[in-house]
This record gives C-alpha cells, structure tokens and sequence, in this order.
C-alpha cells in the first residue's frame, strides 16, 4: 500500500492513516476482509491479535517516522510474499481470487506509483528497488492523463510469477488489476476517486 499512498502525494504512512478515510479502510480490508480469513495460525501468536496490534498502536503511530519512501523500499520483492501468498491461499480455497477488491487495488497502485508522478501531477523519485528499471521501462510509453496510451503494458509484469509467486491472469486477478490501474491514470485525482469507488462504501 505505500506505493499507492507516494501516489497520493503522504510523506508518511500513519498521517495517510489518520487523515485519509478511504486509505484506512483499505489497509482494514487488506488485513481484516481479505488477509486473515486465509491466514493459518501459527498457534504463537493469534493472527487476530497481531492485527489489531498493529491497527491500534503501531500503524496510527505518527512519532514512529515510517516514510512511504522507505517502506516502499524493494517493493517487488516483497509484494509476493504480501500479496501474491493471499492469492494463491484464496485459489486453494476457493478455485480463484476474483472476489478480492483491496489487493488487487494495492497492487494496481504499486504500478501507478512506478510511473514516477503524483495524483497532482507531480513528479517523484521512486524508492530503490532491484526492478525499477525494467518495470519502468515496460510502462515507459503510458502517460497519466492518456489512458489510451495503456494497451497491454500489465501483461509480462502481472504474469510474472516471479514476482507474485503465481500467474495473476490465472487467478482471476490480472484483469481486475489492469481496470483499476487504467481508471488510476485517466488524470489529476483519478488515484483518489479510484480508491473511493472500491472502497469507499465498505
């Protein structure tokens, strides 16, 4: 999700929690909604626990200084082992993970964020990360505020199981992710008015 709060312009994590409405309603829905139903309990720790924990006192925590900049450090390496296990659990159990909102949403806005411009129209400089360059280089000729210029630019990247540990076409995923990310680059705001119609109503 911190690539998608760069994209909306927060400097830190927790202010995006306390200030933004529909960005608290997303991490809730990635963690409560989506995250734990599939989540095993290790039997040390209640998974239950661990997130409200989080959600009470670490996350609004605004003394802490997490950046989106640092936490979005290496992000593909990492967005596997956030997202794409949730997935591939949501597969084994139910056949596909096509009724998830709030992950593909994240993942949609990691890829708005490598573009490098804000819902303003600003530009930034994106966290180090191992793939910058050849992501950047597949979404080089997609411009914000042109979704047409957005044709099949997703495909290698959303298909790539080395990156999300499983095919996201395959899973019911891929499509949602490529919509959302076209409705993300139709102009100043459209990150924003595209987390709300997800999940503003939840």
């Amino acid at each position: 999700m911190t690539p998608l709060c760069m994209a909306l312009g927060y400097d830190l994590f927790a202010h995006m929690l306390n200030t933004d409405e529909d960005m608290m309603k997303m991490a809730r829905m990635v963690a409560y909604d989506e995250g734990l139903p599939v989540v095993p309990n290790p039997g040390i720790l209640s998974p239950q626990e661990f997130v409200d924990e989080l959600f009470s006192d670490r996350f609004p925590n605004e003394y802490l200084g997490d950046t989106n900049l640092r936490l979005a450090v290496d992000v593909s390496q990492m967005v596997g082992i956030r997202f794409g296990e949730t997935i591939k659990a949501y597969v084994a159990k139910y056949g596909n993970a096509s009724r998830l909102i709030a992950i593909p949403l994240g993942i949609a806005g990691w890829l708005r964020y490598m573009l490098g411009v804000d819902d303003a129209g600003n530009k930034y400089e994106l966290a180090p990360d191992p793939m910058n360059e050849e992501i950047q280089e597949q979404l080089k000729d997609i411009a914000v505020g042109q979704p047409e210029t957005f044709t099949d630019q997703l495909k290698a990247i959303l298909s790539n199981e080395r990156i999300f540990f499983v095919d996201l076409y395959q899973t019911g995923v891929g499509e949602k992710v490529e919509s959302m990310f076209r409705e993300m680059i139709a102009g100043p705001g459209a990150v924003k008015a595209t987390v709300h119609k997800y999940v503003g109503g939840n």
